[in-house]
């Protein structure tokens, strides 16, 4: 039985840059009872921004929290409950301009959320391409990320890596040696489009930790954008343990 629905919101507008970084610089990010969500062998992280719009919690509006950007540094995982694999997101950090839903996220869910000032823009480049700009702003100085985006968005083909960088629909967080919470996301499946001429401009050693510099230095491995949706995110359940695979039958 699903979770009760603890936020509803409008995802839109999300600019996606992805790294292709060494699979040891996250193994101390990874959830217990969690692997490694591998693209074609692949470890990557994705720098991510966009905008959450008429953001409820528990169907509240809070005055003020309804419309603001979240940029986020994620990597990918999945986790056998016995019956299937679910895939999933673990966020490395997650910046807001809004100290209370920081502190709700942080604590209800343990997520890495920062409360930073933060700023976007969407201007047309030209009748065919549009720039979105996520900026947040820390020790006086605005990091960048963004790029410029062909309107022409199409749905995700299955098997693609837009689907493996997309669709996830679970959370992981790292609570201690043996506990993973475990929240649920729902959404339709987005319209992507390609990004040209990325941007990515950040105190990466400040924000991420200097093992990610060389790699969050280079030029992106991929680069998309997606349209967004409505969105769900559903109460959070504690894992304490891994099921055992099936084991193969013997010939």
């Amino acid at each position: 039985m699903a979770k009760p629905q603890f936020l509803t919101a409008k995802w839109n507008n999300l600019i996606m840059l992805n790294y292709e970084v060494d699979p040891d610089i996250l193994k101390p990010h990874i959830p217990p009872f969690t692997e490694l969500d591998l693209w074609q062998g692949k470890a990557l992280v994705s720098m991510v921004g966009f905008l959450f719009r008429d953001t409820r919690v528990k169907g509240i509006k809070w005055p003020m929290h309804v419309n603001f950007e979240e940029v986020n540094l994620r990597f990918y995982v999945k986790y056998y409950d016995g019956t299937e694999y679910k895939r999933g997101a673990v966020f490395i950090s997650e910046i807001v301009p809004k100290t209370i839903i920081a502190s709700i996220a942080n604590n209800l869910y343990k997520e890495h959320y920062s409360a930073m000032s933060m700023r976007h823009s969407i201007v047309a480049v030209s009748d065919d391409s549009t720039q979105y700009l996520y900026e947040w702003k820390l020790n006086g100085r605005w990091n960048r990320l963004g790029g410029t985006v062909n309107n022409k968005l199409a749905p995700i083909a299955p098997g693609s890596q837009e689907e493996f960088i997309l669709e996830h629909y679970w959370g992981y967080n790292k609570i201690g040696k043996e506990l993973t919470m475990e929240y649920q996301v729902e959404h339709i499946s987005w319209n992507a489009g390609t990004v040209i001429d990325p941007i990515f401009d950040a105190d990466i050693a400040h924000l991420y930790g200097k093992e990610f510099e060389p790699f969050l230095s280079a030029q992106p491995y991929s680069a998309f954008f997606a349209d967004g949706s409505d969105i769900i995110v559903r109460g959070g359940t504690k894992i304490r343990f891994a099921p055992k695979l099936p084991e193969l039958p013997v010939l």
